[in-house]
């Protein structure tokens, strides 16, 4: 029985991985948590019980830490979604952003080199790699130009991941894995904040209490949305490759304005589109149920520097891994809603 280490188990993309692989592998899952003894074990409480995963404590921004967990379990897959992955944090902390995503695969390629150079290594990127496009939509192709703190440091990864898969002959890929959102997805993300908002000013509109209304920044940036749970099929499909090991964009092929998620969000609510209402631009807009005021523009929300739009092509993936994409935009955004108005009810 082959081992898999998968890190940043507790977050989204981690937790839907484990599940991923306790259902479609036999392998033993070993997942790394930076702090054992913190019970923030939400996203994976459903499978602690199961015989083929165990937690460790590993600290992904400690070069010890991380070379002991790897010389003494030597696995044979090490997938990384620990990260720093807030990009608005990433101009006040981004020092902590570079060692958490930066570093941190050093010393994961570092170890694996040394200890097990047959294991299959997986870092997750990002498209804010791709920052200030130049073309669109963007492929494996497309220059890398970060517009934040936190895209550096991905980009900086990226070129380390492939260093090592060049210069030590290692199986290391990284996927550029453009926005994707569920019902794991952390409440500090804009897709997160509108749902749970929504959710909430559903049920007190219902019940003729007041409420608070969402403020947002940017609401006409554009981005490549996707289910988080669609692509973790993805991310192993580049860990098993038959051929020279590569790099691949995951993306829906689509791009969606946060206007139009919000405008969705609200729909599937209750409040529809037919009888709601756009106003103002910029840091002005306002979008009204009637005359109830449901979202306003705050500019303390906007970025110091914005990517304006993010469009992927995933055809690489799609021809060669035989990857795709299962759940569309509307449907992402009602699950999502639909999962936050449960757990008010």
């Amino acid at each position: 029985m082959k081992k898999i280490i998968v890190t940043g188990v507790t977050g989204q993309d981690g937790s839907h991985m484990v599940d991923y692989l306790l259902e479609n592998t036999e392998h033993t899952i070993i997942g790394g948590v930076r702090r054992l003894s913190v019970k923030n074990h939400e996203n994976i409480d459903h499978v602690l019980d199961n015989p083929r995963f165990f937690l460790i404590d590993l600290d992904v921004t400690d070069a010890e830490n991380i070379d002991r967990v790897i010389s003494e379990h030597k696995p044979d897959f090490f997938i990384n979604f620990a990260a720093n992955s807030f990009v608005g944090t990433s101009w006040q902390m981004p020092v902590n952003h570079m060692q958490t995503n930066c570093m941190a695969v050093l010393h994961q390629l570092e170890a694996i080199r040394k200890h097990c150079p047959e294991c299959r290594y997986y870092n997750a990127g990002s498209s804010e790699e791709f920052g200030d496009v130049v073309s669109k939509p963007q492929s494996e192709e497309h220059p890398l130009r970060p517009r934040s703190p936190y895209g550096a440091s991905k980009c900086a990864a990226r070129h380390l991941v492939k260093v090592y898969r060049d210069s030590y002959n290692l199986y290391a890929v990284q996927g550029w894995l453009f926005n994707h959102e569920g019902t794991r997805r952390g409440e500090e993300f804009v897709t997160r904040k509108i749902t749970k908002a929504v959710a909430e000013i559903s049920q007190n509109y219902v019940s003729e209490r007041p409420f608070e209304t969402l403020k947002l920044g940017n609401v006409d940036t554009k981005r490549d949305w996707s289910d988080a749970e669609d692509f973790v099929d993805g991310v192993w499909k580049m860990l098993n490759q038959e051929n020279k090991p590569k790099d691949y964009v995951l993306s829906s092929d689509e791009t969606h304005t946060i206007r139009e998620f919000v405008e969705e969000a609200f729909n599937f609510a209750g409040f529809h589109r037919s009888i709601c209402r756009w106003e103002g631009e910029g840091i002005d807009t306002k979008y009204y149920h009637s005359t109830d005021l449901l979202m306003e523009v705050d500019s303390k929300f906007y970025r110091p520097a914005e990517v304006d739009l993010l469009l992927g092509d995933s055809t690489k993936a799609r021809k060669e891994l035989g990857w795709e994409p299962k759940t569309n935009f509307i449907n992402l955004v009602d699950k999502m809603v639909r999962h936050d108005i449960e757990l008010l009810t």
